[in-house]
């Protein structure tokens, strides 16, 4: 009895410490957001608030939190301050998949657990759209729900053929497999897809049609502010980091120090959550047709047949 306590208590414990770890990296990744964007357009980011500006996320936090929190006259009221907890909820569960080495326990089915949680977080899009009851929000709250799921097709079948090739869903078993070489030397294209795919899953430049402040003002968060306002975007940046980690546990290998495992895990994350900055501050946004044309008739059709033919091999050996 005693040492299942203990153990709950430190599983809990962890729990927190990860979640904590996460909010402050969405803190800083928002600072790095306006740096790497200043400097793309030859500007300079927030260098006003302490020393390079480093204290202007705390300072942001603090001012949203404090302000009034604003409540449209036609709103559903429930729905509408249920959907922000619900979406960065969810984007923090998808945190306990991060491979640490100091981790209490590895979880065995993470893959089915990410395909679960990354199919909820559309929930929280709809409601927020809907329960505005502004034509603007629900015309991008259905944007994005269309984008959303459209993408997710490719995602799943991607993670199919990661399945089939290591034959286990637990995130670790995905690092030893590729001890020596890398899943995505061997295929490519298929790396390509998954890297456009998460784009459009955490709907990013170009694919930020659920935000289009051109034809939307902003899209389906266009009734929030303060708070609201505040978790919604927590709750994407949080999906990033959770992407970016996910993109180097899958397609960019292991090594095989343990001193150094979490050294060259975060080193590779930041690269690829660096690249969705990289990709708002270069590629214009598409449009909605061709978004959904890639996916359908470009997409669909390479992955299901590279599926048939990982298929195909893994009867013949």
């Amino acid at each position: 009895m005693r040492f299942f306590s203990f153990f709950l208590v430190s599983n809990l414990l962890c729990f927190f410490v990860n979640d904590v770890c996460l909010l402050v990296a969405i803190a800083f990744y928002t600072l790095l957001e306006r740096k790497v964007l200043g400097y793309i357009q030859l500007r300079k980011g927030p260098n006003k608030v302490g020393i390079l500006g480093l204290p202007q996320p705390l300072a942001d936090a603090l001012k949203l939190f404090r302000k009034e929190h604003r409540k449209p006259s036609f709103m559903n009221k429930w729905p509408f301050f249920f959907a922000p907890v619900f979406s960065l909820i969810l984007s923090i569960s998808m945190w306990i998949l991060y491979p640490s080495s100091s981790s209490s326990f590895f979880f065995c089915f993470g893959i089915l657990f990410f395909i679960c949680a990354s199919s909820l977080s559309v929930y929280g899009t709809l409601i927020a759209g809907w329960s505005s009851n502004s034509k603007y929000a629900l015309l991008g709250s259905f944007r994005a729900v269309a984008q959303t799921i459209s993408y997710e097709v490719r995602m799943v079948l991607v993670l199919l053929r990661r399945v089939f090739l290591v034959m286990s869903f637990n995130i670790l078993d995905y690092f030893f497999f590729q001890e020596f070489y890398w899943i995505s030397f061997i295929c490519f294209p298929i790396s390509f897809i998954w890297v456009v795919t998460t784009l459009a899953e955490t709907n990013r430049s170009p694919f930020d049609f659920a935000e289009g402040e051109s034809e939307l003002v902003s899209g389906f968060n266009v009734e929030y502010g303060a708070g609201g306002f505040a978790l919604l975007f927590m709750a994407e940046y949080g999906r990033i980091l959770v992407m970016s980690v996910l993109t180097r546990v899958l397609f960019f290998g292991c090594w095989n120090i343990i001193f150094c495992f979490d050294f060259f895990v975060g080193l590779k994350s930041f690269f690829f959550s660096f690249f969705f900055l990289w990709a708002r501050g270069r590629l214009p946004r598409m449009r909605y047709d061709c978004l959904m044309m890639l996916t359908w008739k470009r997409f669909l059709p390479f992955s299901l047949c590279f599926l048939l033919f990982v298929l195909s091999c893994f009867f013949i050996i």
